[in-house]
């Protein structure tokens, strides 16, 4: 995997929230994190894409929550007292994720960070991996580092 372009400063680190989504673990900037919540109750909402499980109530206002797992095109599984609802801030779009498990928060050197490759060029691996922003190696422990704008929908791309 190619290494991710570096600035100037040495040893610039990323902070990011750690997550598991099935066995392999995630992260996301913590930058971009607002909080971490216990799985509540979801009001489905009619004519919406499968990934997206309904809207919560967050201290009176209402916020789109999303099956993280299903955005990933990840196989659904049964949810358990470990499952969370990280709360993500992008741009000025607050949006929950729905995750098995919250590890930990990570610090990962800039230097430590691959950018991500497609296996192959056909489109569905071009569709699957605009979510993957980088895959960051800490002590041969793999984190894949998600691009909130693409989950989200922010780039003008998504459906």
């Amino acid at each position: 995997m190619e290494k991710m372009e570096k600035t100037d400063s040495v040893n610039q680190e990323i902070q990011m929230v750690a997550f598991k989504l099935k066995r392999e673990e995630y992260g996301v900037s913590i930058l971009n994190v607002q909080e971490i919540k216990r799985l509540t109750d979801i009001t489905r909402v009619p004519f919406t894409p499968d990934f997206f499980k309904g809207v919560m109530n967050l201290r009176g206002s209402v916020l789109p929550v999303i099956d993280l797992k299903k955005r990933l095109g990840l196989p659904e599984g049964d949810y358990s007292e470990d499952t969370r609802i990280i709360i993500v801030k992008v741009e000025e779009i607050s949006i929950g994720m729905i995750v098995d498990a919250v590890t930990e928060v990570l610090t990962i050197g800039i230097d430590h960070i691959d950018a991500p490759k497609t296996v192959s060029d056909s489109s569905d691996s071009k569709e699957n991996g605009k979510f993957i922003s980088g895959v960051g190696n800490l002590d041969n422990r793999l984190v894949i580092m998600l691009n909130l704008n693409e989950i989200v929908g922010l780039t003008g791309e998504s459906k």
